[in-house]
């Protein structure tokens, strides 16, 4: 295999090119935001701090982080704030549901932060809030991006049960790094979560950041894992440090790697891989409803 570039960063305040965004500019950009905020709503673009949030929200469209904006998790990667969260928003599952009707969105993608403190894990929130999207926008498709359940399946059966046509679950990371990334949790639990939902009958997702200092080896098995427990799309993007509080970039990857990634995922059974600097889970998730 011809071995290809890797960028270091050692000078972490210089990103290269390819890692330059546009800044959030217009009318559409505008209007999401105020409908956001009208309705009180979470999204992980903010949250998260996305890349690409000026060119999805320039284009109509967010992805909704429901049961709201503290995670019960300390994932060592993400920006979303950890901590003991506040009682769930019962009226959460409407109000997502009218802002998708009132932006007109096509397909929606709709996320949750981990709440390991409740006994069904937000499950009951998460069927009300597809139910209610299905049935004011019957015409709109739905991803979900649900959290590890920690093996609780009849909460993942019922998150999974509403309607929605794809459900992603991200594996973040290669399996040797979960300790620093994912301390919470499991490789082989997650690896499970998605035959699940595979043998569900769902559509089946997941992402995984590159830069955290895996070896191309461990990327090739993750690959061949997921793609042995049903996962249909992965995928791939740059792993950028929110702050200076969290894992640093080891790395950053190559787009001639991305390429070499994507290629690799689609010869090992994969049936679609999105690969690139800035792809992060909801990138371009209309494209992923029927492949």
């Amino acid at each position: 295999m011809i071995d290809t570039p890797v960028v270091s960063t050692e000078q972490r305040t210089r990103r290269p090119d390819w890692l330059r965004v546009k800044l959030p500019i217009g009318e559409n950009f505008k209007k999401v935001r105020s409908l956001v905020d009208e309705h009180k709503l979470h999204t992980i673009c903010q949250s998260g701090n996305c890349p690409n949030m000026g060119e999805c929200w320039g284009e109509g469209t967010a992805t909704f982080m429901i049961l709201g904006n503290v995670c019960t998790r300390s994932c060592t990667f993400c920006a979303v704030a950890t901590g003991r969260p506040n009682e769930y928003d019962t009226d959460e599952p409407r109000r997502v549901a009218e802002a998708i009707q009132l932006m007109q969105v096509k397909h929606a993608v709709i996320t949750s932060v981990n709440r390991d403190e409740l006994k069904d894990k937000g499950a009951e929130i998460w069927y009300q809030t597809v139910r209610a999207v299905k049935t004011q926008s019957p015409q709109t498709t739905i991803e979900t991006l649900i959290p590890d359940t920690k093996s609780n399946w009849e909460a993942l059966y019922r998150m999974i049960s509403a309607g929605q046509e794809v459900v992603s679950h991200n594996m973040e990371t290669v399996e040797r790094l979960y300790r620093n990334v994912r301390p919470q949790a499991k490789y082989a639990r997650s690896l499970e979560q998605t035959r699940r939902t595979k043998e569900f009958g769902k559509r089946t997702k997941s992402g995984i950041m590159l830069g955290l200092g895996e070896t191309k080896e461990e990327v090739f098995k993750a690959m061949d894992d997921l793609a042995e427990n049903g996962l249909d799309i992965l995928t791939l993007g740059q792993y950028l440090q929110p702050t200076k509080m969290h894992h640093e970039v080891i790395e950053f990857i190559h787009p001639d790697t991305f390429a070499m990634y994507k290629e690799e995922g689609l010869r090992r059974g994969l049936k679609y891989v999105e690969s690139g600097p800035l792809v992060r889970s909801s990138y371009h998730a209309e494209r992923h409803v029927h492949v």
